[in-house]
């Protein structure tokens, strides 16, 4: 709340006595007897941009400015701490025993019938409205739009969020530390008290992202790759440790541990919140995207990108376009021998085909009673490949029931159940249901679920088991593509005799020589694991055996699938086909699946092999599982181990064995495949409360190689000059306490020149640093061998291996290179074709701006905080394009550039430019005379001018902008705070 004064008391400095007079008008409504918000008049200027003041009351605005500053200091000051919706506070009493669990913000108080048809997900975001409601960063307004979903969601209003907590993984939380130790730096320097840097929500951080498969099929594994883990990831992990001890309101959860998502479901997810006696739901936005997997317990959450992260972290609200919501009605139950993976890739498959970007969807319907947690879970986590926000189930009686059986107290089980009930957040699908109110509908009936697989590219193309052999060489016929290798009819057939340490080995098309058990989405599952397991028992027991050239690993999400493991005796049997337990984490999914062995490496690439890789993972696009498996299959956990057994996707399980056993008899699939209820006893007789306790109970406890890692006890970061890890950036240089106000562009020379489409893959450095980029190059004259480059995504704490990998996309198309692909441009004044991080430090040596020339959808993708960093850091002041993608554009200007949006039907070439001229932005000097969405005009040294649209779409972005981005932001007001 002190940040929020402070942002008061300094609102005329940076949006002009009309944001005072704007705030005192809130203030004045405040004290109006109460009544529900009316619609703004302005609802959708962020999407419209218009203009709701008018030039003369600017003007005498302007001439009081003294007395509206003196009046609104008072009259904020007086309400700074003050909720508007402070009447509806009400006490949650405990049942038969007396007392109360705390109070909240009642959603039946308000009386308004309108909220009993919101569907579950959109009342998470009406209370945090409510209770975050100051009538500054989210006002009675914003609360009047959510509560009018029904008609205000499909006119595209923005409104403001406030998650409960933020979640991070390794790869992102170097760089959020990194920010909050240069923050401490800069506060200190500034004279004032370095230890207010802390998070103002909490912020849990898992360690999960770094291990590889480096060592496989041994009873050693875990230990081998876990020493390889610490031994190329020591510093990061701790800077990691220091950051946990040095910031208050911050959990960081060791490697070792498990994966972020699994560990976010089964311990840190609070699905109600009790802070100092107020009563509120949990929120999360995660720097993963796949932190969709807690929506499977009724918490709202999903992935955003670093920098949104890092402003919830710092009390900052997040703008988001009020979703439409999707109800997906499920009925009956899955026929015998289905998984919940066959479940959720044809889940996955539906809503691509219905079209839900940027929308919830939200599971109800008579087959919710029959879908374990585990299984809701496995679908919400493949949220961001059916392409939504969220898809979120509300609680009811099973998330209950899982709370208990994964070791929360009987007693905050009994809050949550009495709070969710009290503010109509909770399903009693014992009750008659009333029809829910949704933007659309779909419905599946879960006995027409078939078991599948999907591949061999994207993980919404199914495919019917019974379908697959067919399928496969209909691919290997198929052109290029999605579906298609084009490899020649007469080469399907074609078998590489090859050497396997000595022995006789041959490989063909589709032949399987990486089977992984992995990823977020499958091992969180009791059902999916053990059936695994029985599988690999059957086949044990029957004499079948994995080719010992196959890449086999399981990677559990969490201890706890270990423990249930050894309890139910089962993991012997996976050990002997070789799935041996590597380690706990994210591994082949995101690509961490190590090497295969160099003789299947050399058959494969010698021969043109197209191999395959079945894995239980959530994304199987080409190239990310591993380079020379150019088939990728997703499928549930069993079917791995089938698949692995089988050694090819070439096969058709119902009509050919699946090998030959011990006796010389023909193996089928059905043969060694489970039945629904021999999973349902090992489950319920094998996973137990006790081992969820034990797990967590031990986890922050740490290992002895974490333990052993010696940080400082400063709460200032001791910077390493030579480290090629962690490295202070350049934000805060020469920060003073007065803002920089607005910047404009002068004669400033284009680095880029884009078409359509370029996407955060291609501006943010991701993947293996290249032997011939500007970051290789940075690391070898710093004495790093080629071997120890590790990736972009674990060096994101050095601003120096980042800036460079910026634009380093191979894929990169820049209109400059006139049909060349590559990570290269053109230096205007010499005419020199440079990477572009040589050509960006080119222009600013001899005191040049640059900006960016771009299509249509800039940005799309991913949500990632270097595609912002990274431009700020190589000079870019502005970005010209025909549209953003939502995110990125909102991080363009917390990071202090410029977006600007060419008018409609208009681009860089319909109006003759090339790029080969100097652009001059003039913008306002006073960030009081620049409003949101506000016309300017953009010249050019060879006489043309266009106008364009500057994209600040909100006030709080304009101070954003002001500040010189949202990080300097905070930290004066924050100083302002104190003062």
């Amino acid at each position: 709340m002190a940040l929020l004064l402070a942002a008061a008391r300094s609102s005329t400095s940076r949006f002009g006595p009309s944001s005072a007079v704007s705030a005192m008008a809130a203030v004045s409504n405040l004290n109006a007897p109460r009544s529900p918000p009316s619609p703004s008049p302005c609802a959708s200027s962020a999407r419209h941009f218009g203009d709701w003041r008018s030039p003369m009351s600017h003007r005498a605005l302007v001439r009081s400015s003294a007395a509206v500053v003196e009046r609104f200091e008072r009259r904020f000051a007086s309400i700074a701490t003050k909720n508007s919706y402070e009447s509806i506070l009400t006490s949650l009493p405990k049942p038969g025993a007396g007392g109360e669990f705390g109070k909240y913000y009642s959603l039946p108080a308000l009386d308004d019938p309108r909220i009993d048809r919101l569907p579950y997900s959109i009342r998470i975001l009406l209370e945090s409205a409510i209770r975050n409601c100051d009538e500054f960063q989210v006002t009675g307004k914003d609360v009047e739009k959510i509560i009018d979903w029904e008609n205000s969601a499909p006119k595209q209003v923005e409104v403001p969020f406030k998650p409960a907590r933020v979640l991070l993984q390794d790869f992102t939380g170097v760089p959020a530390v990194v920010d909050l130790a240069c923050m401490r730096d800069a506060m200190n320097k500034l004279g004032s008290d370095s230890d207010k840097i802390n998070p103002l929500v909490p912020v849990d951080l898992v360690i999960d992202h770094s291990v590889q498969v480096d060592v496989a099929r041994s009873e050693n594994a875990v230990q081998a790759n876990m020493q390889l883990e610490f031994e190329r990831n020591k510093e990061r992990f701790g800077f990691l440790k220091w950051g946990s001890k040095a910031f208050k309101n911050m959990l960081v959860v060791p490697p070792g541990s498990g994966i972020v998502h699994q560990v976010n479901l089964e311990y840190l997810g609070r699905v109600v919140f009790n802070r100092d006696g107020l009563l509120y739901p949990d929120s999360v936005v995660g720097t993963d995207s796949h932190t969709t997997m807690i929506d499977g317990l009724g918490v709202a959450g999903w992935g955003v990108g670093g920098i949104e992260a890092e402003a919830a972290m710092l009390g900052q609200p997040m703008s988001m376009v009020l979703p439409g919501v999707v109800g997906f009605k499920l009925a009956g139950k899955l026929k015998n021998g289905v998984t919940a993976t066959d479940l959720v890739l044809t889940v996955t498959q539906m809503l691509r085909k219905h079209g839900v970007v940027g929308k919830f969807v939200e599971f109800y319907g008579p087959g919710m009673s029959g879908l374990s947690l585990a299984d809701r879970a496995t679908i919400a986590n493949m949220s961001p490949e059916y392409g939504a926000t969220m898809g979120f189930f509300p609680v009811d009686h099973v998330t209950l029931q899982y709370l208990k059986l994964t070791g929360r107290s009987d007693e905050t089980v009994a809050m949550i159940e009495a709070y969710l009930r009290a503010n109509n957040m909770f399903v009693d699908y014992s009750q008659p249901q009333p029809e829910r109110v949704y933007s659309s509908y779909l419905e599946l009936n879960l006995e027409d679920v078939e078991p599948c697989v999907s591949g061999p590219k994207r993980p919404h193309d199914r495919v019917s088991l019974k379908e697959m052999k067919t399928d496969w060489h209909s691919c290997l016929d198929n052109k290029v593509g999605f579906k298609g290798f084009a490899v020649p009819k007469e080469s399907h057939s074609k078998v590489v005799d090859f050497s396997f340490h000595g022995t006789p080995a041959q490989i063909k098309h589709g032949d399987v020589v990486i089977a992984a058990i992995t990823s977020c989405t499958n091992t969180s599952n009791p059902s999916v694991m053990l059936g695994a397991a029985l599988v690999a028992k059957k086949a044990c027991e029957l004499g079948l055996e994995v080719k010992p050239w196959i890449k086999t690993s399981l990677a559990p999400g969490s201890g706890v699938v270990t423990k249930y493991l050894e309890k139910s005796g089962l993991q012997k049997y996976l050990n002997k086909l070789g799935f041996n337990i590597v380690g706990y984490g994210c591994t082949t999914c995101i690509g961490n699946s190590g090497d295969i062995d160099e003789s299947v490496a050399a058959a494969i690439s010698e021969n043109d092999v197209v191999a395959a890789a079945v894995l239980s993972g959530n994304r199987n696009f080409e190239g990310r599982v591993h380079p020379l498996t150019r088939a990728n299959y997703l499928a549930s956990p069993p079917l791995v181990v089938a698949y692995a057994l089988a050694g090819t996707v070439d096969i058709d399980f119902e009509m050919e064995p699946i090998g030959i056993s011990k006796d010389g008899k023909k193996v089928y699939f059905q043969d060694i495949w489970p039945s629904t209820e021999e999973i349902k006893e090992v489950v319920e007789s094998s996973v137990l409360p006790e081992m969820f306790k034990s797990t967590y109970t031990a986890i922050t406890e740490g290992n002895p190689m974490w333990n052993e890692l010696s940080v400082p006890s400063s709460k200032l970061y001791s910077w390493d000059p030579q480290s090629t890890y962690i490295h202070e950036p350049p934000y805060f240089k020469g920060m003073t306490m007065s803002p920089p106000g607005p910047h404009s562009v002068k004669d400033a020379y284009c680095l880029l020149n884009f078409g359509d489409s370029i996407t955060t893959d291609h501006i943010s450095p991701a993947g293996s640093i290249h032997k011939d980029s500007p970051a290789a190059k940075y690391l070898l004259d710093r004495g790093v061998d080629r071997k120890d480059f590790n990736s972009y995504g674990s060096r994101r704490g050095n601003d120096e291996i980042m800036a460079r990998g910026t634009f380093a996309n191979i894929r990169l198309v820049n209109k400059f290179l006139k049909g060349e692909v590559g990570p290269q441009t053109i230096h205007i004044p010499s005419g020199e074709k440079l990477s572009v991080f040589d050509a960006a430090m080119k222009y600013k040596s001899e005191g040049h701006d640059t900006i960016i020339l771009a299509g249509a959808e800039y940005g799309s993708g991913s949500s990632r905080d270097w595609a912002a960093k990274g431009p700020m850091l190589l000079g870019v002041k502005a970005v010209i394009a025909k549209s953003f993608e939502r995110i990125h554009r909102s991080n363009l200007v917390g990071m202090g550039i410029i977006p600007l949006c060419f008018k409609a039907g208009e681009d860089a070439e319909t109006l003759g430019l090339t790029g080969h001229e100097r652009f001059t932005i003039n913008l306002p000097s006073d960030v009081a005379d620049i409003r949101p969405g506000q016309d300017i005009t953009v010249s050019a040294n060879t006489g043309k001018s266009f106008t364009c649209t500057v994209r600040f779409d909100t006030e709080v972005e304009l101070a954003y902008f002001n500040n010189g981005g949202i990080l300097p932001y905070v930290i004066r007001n924050l100083i302002k705070a104190d003062s």
